[in-house]
């Protein structure tokens, strides 16, 4: 139903709002201080969910900001108490509750954030959407419930593509697992590089441990180590499982060792000798370039001497009388004199410049030398590797040992090998990360998110703009569109779109603000299991039209029965507005007015209840004061 409070001023209508915020769980309690906050102990509200119904009061909080004692009472049918002796929950718990009934997602919004603004949707922010109060139900800057501070304002633009469904909570299920899986692939990617890096660097010197392996007996004398990495690393496979006791030095294994030394020791000779040269290319292209700068310096300096032209024509132009004959042919000459100067100036600026010609020569000298410099530390590693082991005397006598060791190290590096494998476990995991990723990707498409939101949009356009024309807007064919980056309204018209802001007149606030609230309830009842309550409460929305001393009862000649009077009928198309939507919702919306206006106004309207008249009374019993 429409539920009506009417009443005079100062009858408590406008604490409605805040006491029922102050039991939803608010941080703050905003219920006006006096008579009511002097008066009452605890103040509570009953509402009907899926699961019965439930009391929720709260205590007063006296002088402290809010308090944090609550009563929750929960049954098919609640008897409510006529006193409270005593809390039995605190507010975190209701806020809980009411998250849980609501069906929200206990994720945040975004993945990997701390801010604030990006934290859960709560049942607290879905207020937003149920309550009009005074000083917001006709406001041009302002068109939510608390959207006027910084906190409220940009956690409901957060939340916006939530609550219009565009991502719903199983789509924000998988933008957290997207975001979990994306740090683990990052990871496991990383890890693998390790691996290979590893092994890439085994890799060079593993052409020496298989000479090694042959003078250390644990391959035969006459193998030939191959070029390929794969026979490789067989080939040291074989000698890790040969038999460390038949391993005994021979003259062809050192042969062997001796043999490659003196190709590595000629290969390094011919590397070092093209790193000098190219070094020495570099050093004769630097000093070129360094020339060039000169000589392009000294050229700067003889033109900027030689501007003479200029100074001849501004000496001839200021004092002619020291520079030309008091003829035509002393002004030819001294015309062809100048032009003669600028010839040779206009040759002085033409010199080319060698820089950009140099600079892909350097380039790639620098690249063949940092080619260079690997291949010679490659060849370097393995004489190194190779030369320590030429010492006859300590093979002899440590000949077992550093079999030992040679055989440790190998197996270790055969491990590592084998883990950075393409066919390891680690890169079967990365492979089912990706899939899995890339799965995600498709699903969390903020293309698709957009396309949502924007239909969304469109959908509550549609409906807003068949309410506007029931309403007292000065544009009644006019769309409006909701702007959720700036939490308003844009008027679209034939010749220019206008926001809520730049439009005067109090009756078109009232009217975007009623068709914009009652779109979005709409919107929300179309889909199944929302969570925003279906609810919405406006106070004094008649404000706009007359004052207080006008809204009530009214005598014969201040009022028309044909309901000529403008104001009054403004009015009347709200109140008929909220009676059309009852029944086209059927019982599944409740609107509750808080208003001066009394049954002369609104009355004969079917779904329109008066629940209270507050005259000569108020919401706080005059025995309690």
């Amino acid at each position: 139903m429409v539920n009506v409070i009417s009443g005079a001023s100062k009858t408590g209508k406008s604490s409605v709002i805040p006491i029922i915020d102050y039991c939803l769980g608010s941080e703050k309690c905003a219920i006006p201080v006096g008579v009511i906050r002097d008066t009452c102990s605890w103040f509570g509200v009953l509402v009907d969910t899926l699961e019965g119904q439930k009391l929720l009061a709260r205590k007063e909080p006296g002088g402290l900001k809010a308090s944090g004692e609550m009563l929750l009472l929960e049954s098919p049918v609640v008897e409510v108490p006529s006193t409270i002796t005593a809390k039995n929950q605190n507010v975190d718990y209701v806020k809980a509750v009411l998250n849980r009934l609501s069906g929200l997602s206990n994720l945040p919004v975004e993945a990997s954030t701390d801010e604030r603004f990006k934290s859960r949707v709560s049942f607290r922010d879905l207020m937003a959407f149920l309550f009009q109060p005074q000083n917001i139900v006709a406001n041009p800057d302002v068109l939510f419930f608390k959207a006027d501070t910084t906190e409220h304002r940009e956690k409901l633009k957060t939340i916006f593509p939530y609550v219009l469904g565009a991502i719903s909570p199983e789509l924000l299920q998988a933008r957290h697992n997207l975001d979990r899986l994306s740090r683990l692939l990052r990871r496991k990617e990383g890890e693998l590089k390790a691996r290979r890096d590893t092994g890439s660097a085994w890799q060079r010197e593993g052409f020496a441990w298989a000479r090694l392996a042959i003078e250390y007996g644990l391959l035969p004398a006459f193998t030939v180590v191959p070029d390929d990495w794969p026979s490789t690393v067989d080939l040291l496979r074989e000698a890790l499982h040969s038999d460390m006791r038949l391993a005994t030095p021979t003259l062809a294994a050192m042969d062997v060792i001796m043999s490659r030394l003196t190709e590595l020791r000629a290969a390094e000779s011919k590397l070092a000798m093209e790193l000098n040269q190219s070094r020495q290319r570099l050093h004769e292209m630097r000093r070129l370039d360094e020339s060039s700068d000169e000589y392009r310096d000294g050229l700067h300096i003889q033109r900027d001497r030689l501007s003479l032209s200029a100074w001849i024509r501004d000496l001839a132009s200021e004092h002619p009388a020291a520079v030309l004959e008091p003829s035509e042919a002393g002004r030819a000459r001294i015309d062809q004199l100048c032009q003669a100067l600028e010839g040779i100036e206009l040759r002085l600026r033409s010199y080319p410049e060698v820089a950009e010609s140099l600079g892909k020569e350097t380039l790639r000298q620098r690249e063949a030398v940092d080619t260079v410099l690997s291949n010679l530390a490659a060849v370097r590693t393995e004489i190194r590797t190779l030369e320590g082991q030429s010492d006859e005397a300590r093979k002899v006598t440590t000949r077992g040992e550093e079999i030992s060791r040679f055989l440790g190290r190998l197996q270790e590096a055969l491990r590592l090998y084998d883990a950075a494998d393409t066919s390891s476990e680690l890169n079967q995991e990365i492979s089912t990360l990706r899939v899995e990723v890339e799965r995600l990707v498709k699903l969390v498409s903020e293309h698709e998110i957009g396309r949502k939101l924007e239909n969304a949009l469109n959908t509550i356009q549609d409906i807003s703009g068949r309410l506007i024309p029931q309403l007292d807007g000065e544009w009644p064919d006019a769309p409006i569109r909701l702007v959720i980056q700036d939490l308003t309204v844009k008027v679209i018209r034939e010749t220019r779109d206008d926001f809520l802001w730049e439009i005067g007149s109090g009756a078109n606030w009232l009217a975007y603000h009623i068709a914009l609230s009652l779109a979005l309830q709409g919107y929300f009842l179309r889909l199944p299991q929302h969570p925003v309550p279906a609810l919405l409460i406006y106070d004094q929305p008649s404000q706009v039209y007359f004052p207080a001393r006008r809204a009530g009862k009214m005598v014969d000649d201040e009022l028309d029965p044909a309901w000529k009077n403008e104001d009054v009928v403004a009015v009347r198309k709200v109140f008929t507005l909220f009676n059309e939507i009852i029944a086209k919702t059927k019982g599944r919306l409740q609107i509750i007015v808080l208003d001066h206006a009394d049954e002369e106004v609104w009355g004969g309207l079917n779904n329109v209840h008066l629940v209270e008249e507050w005259r000569g009374r108020g919401l706080v019993p005059d025995v309690w004061v």
